[in-house]
């Protein structure tokens, strides 16, 4: 299924690219969320139109997300206080949600979402690097610091 993206995605396009997808990833993913429409001839005429509009929008949206990224480097360490045994060993684990939470007590808004943590939950003290994604193209890291209540 031919489609023409009406923003950027992630692994598939920019703005305007026309790409082939599967059926199922275009009816169900990016025709409801308006990330595409089928690549005909009434919507590339109508993108075409609107092209100019799309991509100030886009330009809009990534200007944002590296504004939120400069606040978050200008962030110190976010700092964590959990229950822990003596060996440095969390009772529980600290996840995606409370670590955005925590950002965004310091300050700046960060969605569960945006929050990378590959590793899975975070268990033992300490310091760690993650990744927070504004926009495919914006990452930023944020120190953590885990410590004992």
């Amino acid at each position: 299924m031919e489609v023409i993206l009406l923003e950027k995605v992630a692994n598939l396009g920019n703005l305007g690219d026309k790409v082939s997808v599967k059926p199922g990833y275009g009816r169900n993913f990016l025709f409801p969320s308006k990330k595409a429409v089928p690549a005909n001839k009434k919507n590339i005429e109508m993108f075409e139109a609107r092209r100019a509009e799309l991509e100030k929008a886009a330009a809009e949206v990534l200007a944002a997300a590296q504004a939120r990224a400069e606040k978050l480097a200008a962030l110190a360490a976010i700092v964590i206080k959990s229950n822990a045994g003596d060996e440095g060993k969390l009772f529980g684990s600290i996840g995606v949600a409370d670590i955005a939470d925590a950002i965004t007590a310091a300050g700046e808004d960060v969605v569960k979402r945006e929050v990378s943590l590959p590793e899975g939950p975070i268990h033992m003290l300490g310091d760690y690097e993650l990744e927070i994604q504004l926009h495919s193209d914006v990452v930023q890291t944020v120190t953590i610091v885990i410590e004992a209540e």
